[in-house]
């Protein structure tokens, strides 16, 4: 990705400066700050603990498209081909984060883990892989949304004797066909994963719910969910409860017979409360026809039973936990009083803490409108606040 050539688009950058802006993760957050930074001439140097870009979403399940469209997907300075289709799928994605990389000639360096990041003087030092101590004048940290796996610590589960795996593990239905399968969690993640399973063979399908989720169409009448979420989201939660309800009633039959009632809270008000709904790509047919089947929540296992919350014992071939993820940030930052009670940055995109001036995060949040298009919005906020 680095190149010690001199660099016709970028003339003004240089790269011997022993104080460049740190940007500590490879994905899209990362690659599109130090893209962004670079176009105003700031030397920024991506440091990634695995080795290649995009890392996470490599490892995401083989059916995975993005919810978002093409063109609002895009990260500043590259356009994603119209090849790719409206919904971008996961390897299409990799793709286009490698050729960002080498399009913007970043200097990304690989291997190399940020372990914690400490203020010193008026710059920042960041301990990372092999005793490295490296010195920037500012940091951005972007080690992902999708972090660190959550696999709740579930009574019984470590003798649990059947299959057990967090849906970070999950990559296609082969090994489940013909099997009785228990989905936890019906988060976007969750409900693909069930369609996936459905679609894959599995003999049976059960989804463990414990919040009912607002569900939406991905796309109706050609308009994008994702169009919608940027149109509201500085509109009074109010409002936007009372719209999305409306809409939910016209576009999403009840589900309630099936296990799947509506939610007794507005979608807008749960969006707020960091709770995403679930853009249907085939769970409101596969629970209709009973092909997905919802029931309580997962509470426990017992004697090689899987326990739900309403009491009801069953024995699953295998259970996948899409459980989501925690960002994995105190041990890098937790120290700083950056962080809140739930782990997450106190900031984001061009503004820093004020106990931390010169540190920036992108990437921990997830929404309606589309996380890779707020990265791009965060990403020139940074560059902005930096140069």
């Amino acid at each position: 990705m680095t190149d010690e050539k001199d660099n016709d688009r970028y003339p003004g950058i240089d790269r011997t400066n022993d104080r460049p802006v740190y940007v500590v993760g490879g994905g899209p957050g990362g690659l599109a700050a130090a893209a962004a930074l670079r176009e105003r001439g700031v030397r920024a140097v991506v440091l990634e603990k695995s080795e290649s870009v995009g890392a996470s979403w490599r490892l995401h399940y083989d059916r995975l498209h993005l919810h978002t469209t093409r063109r609002l997907s895009a990260l500043p300075g590259l356009p994603m081909p119209r090849s790719f289709g409206r919904w971008v799928s996961r390897d299409d994605l990799v793709r286009y984060l490698e050729k960002y990389a080498e399009f913007h000639e970043l200097e990304v360096v690989t291997g190399v883990e940020v372990s914690r990041i400490e203020p010193a003087g008026s710059d920042w030092l960041l301990h990372a892989t092999g005793g490295r101590e490296l010195t920037g004048r500012a940091v951005v940290v972007a080690t992902g949304y999708n972090h660190t796996p959550h696999l709740p610590d579930w009574p019984g589960r470590d003798t649990y004797t059947g299959g057990l795996l967090h849906a970070g593990d999950y990559r296609n239905p082969v090994p489940y066909a013909g099997k009785d399968v228990l989905v936890v969690g019906v988060g976007n993640t969750g409900a693909e994963i069930a369609v996936d399973l459905v679609e894959g063979g599995a003999a049976r399908v059960r989804l463990a719910v414990r919040t009912v989720p607002h569900i939406v169409r991905r796309s109706t009448a050609g308009w994008p969910a994702q169009r919608t979420g940027v149109l509201v989201r500085r509109l009074p939660v109010p409002l936007v409860d009372k719209a999305g309800d409306l809409m939910c009633r016209i576009a999403v039959p009840d589900l309630t017979e099936q296990g799947l009632p509506r939610p007794d809270t507005g979608l807008y008000s749960r969006v707020e409360q960091g709770a995403i709904p679930v853009q249907d790509v085939g769970l409101i047919d596969a629970v209709r026809t009973g092909r997905v089947e919802p029931v309580a929540a997962l509470d426990a296992f017992d004697d090689g039973k899987a326990v739900l919350a309403d009491g009801t014992r069953i024995s699953p071939d295998a259970v996948i936990a899409a459980t989501g993820y925690r960002r994995g940030l105190e041990g890098v930052v937790g120290h700083l009083g950056v962080l809140d009670e739930r782990g997450r940055p106190v900031v984001r995109g061009g503004r820093t803490p004020e106990q931390a001036p010169g540190l920036y995060f992108t990437g921990f949040t997830n929404p309606i409108s589309g996380m890779l298009r707020e990265m791009a919005i965060d990403a020139r906020k940074i560059a902005k606040a930096l140069s």
